[in-house]
């Protein structure tokens, strides 16, 4: 096996040369006009034989369709129990969206170059990222509890954040040292999320790569990839190219199933509720068990809807919130939010202006109120919290019942 790496552009681009194939990395920043002349160039110089971009399906489609978000089916999303992931992805797009504000670049756009380019050249291009769902889930999932408080942390300070960089310093994360020092910051912030978000899509970035590679007859295959993945990408490659490591990324595409404990935990909260009450009524009596129940449901509806009622909801909404809450206590597979932000995306339905400037309207308290999809997934979320709070706050007035005379 001939084995040769070149590096060049500021560590920006690598090319390999691994058992007969000729395999050339473009290390970009997602928000950077540099990157996206970068890529045209390279394209143009190398006329490569194939044009691989890190993006998935959706993510391509959220590009190349301009009317992605006006198509989005916001009670689907409830059902589907797929709320929160929509949160995070509009956080994300809205911290992109954010960092190439002022630059005059929207987030993907240098892969979006690289596939116009390679088309007008008639060259074959492939998608080699892995589902962004699946990415995030399996992010989630690996996630303890005290990971994911500070995972959810890390997203809404980033989405309400005002910093700006400029095309400097946005230029300047492409380099390797930069980039070595935000990857060890991350891996000691949050280990498992930097082993999913990075290293395991360095791992499904190469295996498709190559694979794809297969196509290209000899010829060149040119990799548009974000600058952070150019050290673990190569360092893949030459793992498959060796026999080190094979192609096979199933298990990468899996979800996690939830561990024992959080199975347990799941049914913790509604098995203490009816515990406290069944034992207020062996214990205490009837009116004591009655006592507790009527706290309980008072505190978990009460709660989950002034949640609701804290996000603006419609009153429809606010009384989805408070007859749900109690329903969804007791059994973990529906949640309060379920109820409160179908009802809210059924009465008050996004409209065309909604999905134009959703990316932008994430990005502040008054834009997320305003716009009528992050207001429905407000509602979701302040409702699941308020109903949550108020579980916690009436389990102690249970003891005081036992306790008391």
């Amino acid at each position: 096996m001939e084995t040769d790496t070149e590096t060049h552009s500021a560590d920006s681009r690598v090319t390999l040369t691994l058992a007969g194939r000729t395999i050339i990395l473009i290390g970009t920043a997602h928000v950077s006009k540099e990157s996206i002349a970068e890529v045209n160039a390279a394209i143009n110089a190398e006329r490569p034989a194939l044009v691989c971009v890190e993006l998935d399906q959706a993510r391509y489609q959220s590009i190349a369709q301009k009317d992605n978000w006006e198509r989005l089916d916001v009670v689907k999303v409830f059902r589907e129990k797929k709320g929160f992931l929509l949160m995070a992805n509009l956080v994300l797009a809205s911290f992109q969206r954010r960092m190439g504000s002022g630059l005059g670049v929207n987030p993907g756009e240098e892969m979006k170059a690289a596939i116009e380019a390679a088309e007008e050249r008639g060259i074959p291009w492939r998608l080699c990222d892995r589902d962004i769902q699946a990415t995030l889930r399996r992010a989630w999932g690996r996630c303890g509890f005290w990971s994911k408080a500070k995972l959810l942390s890390a997203l809404f300070s980033s989405a309400f954040s005002t910093e700006r960089l400029s095309e400097d310093e946005i230029e300047h994360l492409k380099t390797r040292g930069e980039l070595d020092g935000m990857m060890d910051a991350l891996a000691q912030y949050l280990p498992k999320v930097k082993e999913t978000l990075i290293d395991e899509r360095d791992r499904y970035l190469a295996a498709k790569i190559w694979d794809a590679s297969d196509a290209a007859g000899g010829g060149a295959t040119l990799a548009v990839v974000g600058a952070g993945h150019l050290p673990g990408l190569s360092a893949r490659l030459e793992a498959i190219a060796s026999g080190a490591e094979d192609t096979g990324v199933s298990a990468l595409e899996e979800i996690p199933r939830p561990g024992v404990f959080s199975r347990i935990a799941g049914w913790a909260v509604p098995a203490a509720i009816v515990a406290f009450i069944a034992a207020g009524f062996f214990l205490k009596g009837t009116d004591v068990s009655l006592e507790m129940l009527v706290k309980w449901l008072v505190c978990n509806s009460s709660l989950a809807a002034l949640g609701c009622l804290a996000a603006l909801g419609h009153p429809l909404s606010i009384l989805a919130a408070f007859f749900g809450a109690p329903i969804a206590t007791l059994n973990p597979f529906i949640g309060v939010g379920i109820f409160s932000g179908i009802v809210e995306a059924t009465l008050r339905k996004p409209r065309v202006e909604d999905a134009e400037t959703l990316a932008q309207d994430i990005g502040s308290l008054r834009g997320i109120y305003k716009n009528r999809i992050t207001r429905a997934l407000l509602v979701f979320f302040l409702s699941s919290i308020g109903g949550a709070i108020g579980n916690f706050v009436a389990l102690p007035s249970f003891i005081g019942g036992l306790l008391g005379k």
